[in-house]
Formats: C-alpha cells, sequence, structure tokens
C-alpha cells in the first residue's frame, strides 16, 4: 500500500511548458540558469537556498538538495560541481546538448541522461535532461524545448512520506514524469497517421500528405532514439545496479521500465504502419500511373488504324483500283470503323479502357 501511495504521489503531474527563460519554481536564487534550488529534510521542505551553501547540506540527516537548472553557463556548473564534488567529464557532458541517453557511474554518485519530448503546435518539441544523484542531492540540468518540473517538484512536496526517500524518490519521480510526457507525442501520431490513412483509402495523398508522413517517420526515429536507450537505464535503477540505490524503490523503478518499453512497443508499431501507409500511397500512384499508360496506349491504338488506312490513300499512285470503285469511300469509312470498335471492345474487356 505504501509502494501505491508513494507510485500515485508522482503521478498526474501535467507538462508546462516554460519557453526561453527558465520557470521561477519559488527559489531564493535569482542567477541566471538557476530555476529552483531547495531543501528537504524528512520529506519536507525546509527553505530555498544558494547555491554557495548547497553543499553543506547534503551531509545533514535526512536531508537532501534539490537543484534546478536550465542552459547552465560553465561557471554556474562548476560552482555545482564545487558544491557535489562532480566529475569532471560529467560536467564536461551537462554543458552540452546532443546527448545520447545514458547512465554513468562515477564513484558513489550517478549521471544520467534523458531525452524529453512533448507537443508545441502540433509539432514535436524535444529537450534533454541530465540528471545528478549523489547520496543528498539531486542535480537537474535541461537544455533545449524541455519541460518544466515544477509540477514534478510541487507533487513531490505534497507528498512528505514518498518525499523522504529522498534523492531515489526524486531521481524516480522524474524519469516517470519524462516517461509520461511521451505518451501524448505517440497519442497524436497516432490519431494523425489515422486520418490519413481514411483519406488514402477515400482518395490519393497529395504532395503535402505525403511530406507530412515522411515528416512524422523522422520523427517517430528521433523519439525512438529517445525511448531506447532510456530502456537500460530504468532497467539499471530496476535491479539496484547503481550505489545508494533504495530497495524499497524497486518496484517503481519496475514500473517505469514497463512503462517506456511500452512506449517503445507503440512507437514501432506506428513505425510500421507509417512504412505501410507510405507504400501503400506509392503503390496507389503507380498503380494509377499504370491505369493512365494504359488507357493512352489503348486510344494510340485505335487512332493508328484510321491513320493507317490513310495514310495508304494519301499516297500519290495512279494505278489505285480502288479508288475507282463507286462505293470505295464508304467501304474504307466502315472499315476503319469496324477495326476501331473491334479494338475498343478488346481493350474494354481487358480493363484498359
Amino acid at each position: 500500500m505504501a509502494l501505491e501511495w508513494m507510485k500515485g504521489a508522482a503521478n498526474g503531474a501535467q507538462p508546462v511548458h516554460d519557453g526561453d527563460a527558465p520557470a521561477v519554481e519559488g527559489t531564493a536564487s535569482h542567477r541566471h540558469g538557476v530555476v529552483a534550488a531547495a531543501v528537504y529534510q524528512n520529506g519536507r521542505r525546509v527553505r530555498d537556498i544558494e547555491i554557495e551553501e548547497a553543499g553543506g547540506w547534503r551531509h545533514r540527516e535526512n536531508a537532501v538538495v534539490w537543484i534546478g537548472l536550465h542552459e547552465p553557463d560553465q561557471q554556474l556548473l562548476r560552482q555545482v560541481q564545487e558544491e557535489f564534488d562532480l566529475h569532471d567529464l560529467a560536467i564536461e557532458d551537462a554543458g552540452k546538448a546532443h546527448q545520447r541517453p545514458k547512465l554513468e557511474i562515477y564513484g558513489d554518485a550517478i549521471f544520467a541522461v534523458a531525452r524529453t519530448a512533448h507537443m508545441v503546435d502540433d509539432e514535436i518539441a524535444f529537450g534533454e535532461t541530465h540528471l545528478f544523484v549523489g547520496r543528498g542531492y539531486v542535480v537537474s540540468v535541461r537544455h533545449g524545448a524541455s519541460t518544466s518540473y515544477m509540477a514534478v517538484r510541487q507533487r513531490c512536496e505534497s507528498s512528505p512520506g514518498a518525499l523522504a526517500h529522498g534523492e531515489n524518490y526524486i531521481l524516480y519521480s522524474i524519469l516517470d514524469f519524462i516517461v509520461d510526457n511521451y505518451m501524448p507525442v505517440v497519442e497524436a501520431i497516432h490519431s494523425e497517421v489515422e486520418e490519413l490513412e481514411d483519406r488514402l483509402l477515400r482518395s490519393r495523398l497529395d504532395k503535402a500528405d505525403v511530406e507530412r508522413l515522411y515528416l512524422m517517420r523522422r520523427n517517430l526515429l528521433k523519439l525512438r532514439n529517445a525511448v531506447v536507450p532510456l530502456v537500460d537505464v530504468c532497467r539499471r535503477h530496476e535491479h539496484l545496479e547503481l550505489p545508494g540505490m533504495d530497495a524499497a524503490m524497486q518496484p517503481l523503478f519496475r514500473d517505469v521500465t514497463d512503462h517506456v518499453r511500452r512506449v517503445q512497443e507503440d512507437i514501432d508499431a506506428l513505425r510500421e504502419v507509417l512504412a505501410f501507409t507510405f507504400e501503400a500511397s506509392l503503390m496507389i500512384g503507380q498503380s494509377e500511373q499504370t491505369e493512365i499508360s494504359r488507357k493512352l496506349a489503348s486510344w494510340a491504338a485505335i487512332l493508328a488504324v484510321p491513320t493507317a488506312i490513310a495514310g495508304i490513300y494519301g499516297m500519290n499512285f495512279e494505278d489505285m483500283p480502288e479508288l475507282r470503285f463507286r462505293y470505295g469511300y464508304f467501304v474504307v469509312l466502315a472499315v476503319i470503323f469496324g477495326l476501331c470498335a473491334t479494338l475498343y471492345r478488346f481493350f474494354r474487356r481487358a480493363r484498359w479502357l
């Protein structure tokens, strides 16, 4: 029952897109790049803190420091590094976007990278979150069109019993929030694919529809590249392969792993549907082109009959006996009409016309 309550505390958080500037989450620091910096003890918020005093709180009993950064500069990252003794390579990675989702262990701390995705004006906006997690602290670094974690922080603060698990519960809450935000993206793409499928059955897709199909396939590939590596990240938390991992959190991380695998399966299924729709559109287009070619070939064959006969009688030969035949003109017209009618009937039976 306790685990169900802990899980419920992190669910239901809705994404809040904060645009170009970091969202203010009640932090006392107004330094550029710092979104929030607070200390929690026994699951309850003690107060907002400055970066300079964060390191002193991490060693206090049952205390955890949670810092949120957005597009920090190197000076700010170096300051955070000094407070929590973070590894140089991890700090170097955190200063750059476009990192592959991964999880690395540096002594008794971990460094995780996750790609975020959410819908903005019917388009997928991708971002990145870098997480430093160690005893008594969690530092999240967001890059790009990332979603604010203000909702996650509020949910955690509303459940002090769950937040008392410290950095492990905060890490779970952030990962669960990231994975849950994948689903609206997948559902939006699924709805659009169904609409294109219905349109394909009614009529041929136009150029704009085909371009949209290609764009969706490309975005799905990006989304899959974000989701698939995250499966391993969550799995390693699930199997307690990381330093300082709380065994009581194992079922929660297993739940996140199941969710991200389900998202991966949905993405793979959507990619197959998109590929089929794209191929079906091409096949329909080729079929229509073949039908047009058959019609053109049929009419060309029919028109070749009067052209050939008229060409023969258009030659300037003196000795052409049928020219002197009284009904020759009508006979030639009848022959032309008969041959054309025969060819037309043949092509109609062959379904070329």
